[in-house]
């Protein structure tokens, strides 16, 4: 990270972002609030000139959930690669108005598909994350059956992120869903093995797991207010922290 100058209230100084597809959707729930997308590219934009190094992963689930919109319809495999696709066009549609925000990015693909993004390699995310570039990873792990927040993790462990932040629709885990249960609790802190031990819907488990397994902190909380962002890599307690014991 030479060559880059980090403000003394910075926590994190390297992190992998993750958005939720249907976050970028707004009040629309389907498709593009490029409302919503200039509001976080604002924010992205700040963190940048923050000195913070930022990779991001966005879900498709504004477009198209494999598991959710394929169901019993398709062959899951099918429904999967379609998804994958959806989240090629939400990394091209935020690097797009990041670029008009003055921000460099790159979008680096599981899947190959040169016309549109380059094909990801560790070495060339590690590059240009030094170089002070936004990179946002497309393709989710390029392969069926793993989820975004798997692809997530997997991102932020390759690329030796502080943290990893999961932008959600909700403002942390909660006990139960607090749209269905109104007594739901909200937690602070909590560890991956009590995450996993008590079903929470934080993430899916293969995302918790590959978390535990690499020591890897999640702060989960609410894009709603995209200010969230600055305040969880400047260490304010906001959302959930999922982190060892």
């Amino acid at each position: 990270m030479e060559g880059v100058i980090f403000l003394p209230d910075v926590k994190f100084k390297r992190v992998l972002l993750k958005i939720s597809g249907e976050a970028l959707a707004g009040d629309k729930h389907r498709g593009l609030d490029f409302d919503m997308i200039n509001s976080v590219c604002r924010v992205i934009k700040t963190c940048v000139d923050m000195g913070v190094q930022m990779g991001i992963v966005i879900g498709g689930g504004n477009f198209w959930r494999g598991v959710k919109d394929g169901a019993d319809k398709m062959q899951r495999s099918h429904g999967d690669a379609m998804g994958m696709l959806a989240t090629v066009m939400n990394s091209i549609a935020v690097a797009d108005a990041l670029d008009k925000h003055g921000v460099d990015a790159r979008v680096l693909c599981a899947v190959q598909m040169e016309k549109f993004c380059e094909y990801f390699t560790r070495d060339r995310a590690q590059r240009y994350l030094n170089d002070g570039k936004v990179v946002i990873f497309a393709g989710g792990t390029g392969n069926p059956y793993f989820s975004t927040d798997t692809g997530a993790v997997l991102r932020g462990v390759e690329i030796e992120a502080d943290a990893i932040l999961m932008a959600k629709n909700v403002d942390g885990i909660y006990s139960a869903d607090p749209n269905v249960d109104p007594t739901a609790v909200k937690y602070d802190e909590l560890t991956y093995d009590e995450v996993l031990a008590r079903h929470l819907k934080a993430t899916d488990t293969t995302a918790m797991t590959l978390a535990m397994d690499n020591h890897m902190k999640l702060v989960c909380f609410a894009l709603a207010d995209p200010e969230n962002i600055i305040r969880v890599i400047c260490g304010e307690k906001i959302g959930t922290i999922v982190k060892e014991d």
